[in-house]
């Protein structure tokens, strides 16, 4: 079976994410530090895009056009990605990662670790897509 292909004893299970940037250097460069710490390898690199891939399921970032109308996860559409971090020292390391960029930043620092009633860092990308990362109880 190619790699690509819907594997049957995963039915239902999540493929793969496709995401677009106006600023592929940047969100390259945001995706592949955070994809890295959590056990993605690059797949695929290409001119207008890249890939990560953890086990059966990829990440895909594609660049595309900014258009006039901003990206806001408030509206119809797309709000997060959540990953599972496997411990709760990979989240506080991965928090501690975005707030030394430049790039991203800490969502409810208020309420950080706890925002979402659990164990998590919420950040945001480049380009303001809201990213969940999850630790265990």
């Amino acid at each position: 079976m190619q790699e690509d292909h819907a594997d049957p004893d995963r039915a239902g299970q999540l493929h793969h994410v496709e995401l677009y940037a106006s600023d592929l250097a940047a969100s390259v460069d945001f995706w592949g530090w955070l994809l890295g710490e959590l056990g993605y390898e690059p797949k695929r690199e290409w001119d207008g895009g890249r890939s990560w891939q953890n086990g059966p399921t990829y990440v895909v970032l594609a660049s595309t056009e900014r258009t006039d109308r901003p990206f806001d996860r408030r509206e119809p559409g797309l709000n997060h990605v959540a990953f599972h971090a496997g411990s709760r020292e990979r989240v506080d390391r991965i928090t501690a990662g975005v707030r030394e960029r430049d790039d991203a930043a800490v969502l409810y620092e208020d309420q950080h670790p706890f925002a979402g009633g659990y164990y998590a860092l919420y950040c945001e990308d480049p380009e303001g897509l809201k990213v969940e990362v999850v630790g265990p109880e």
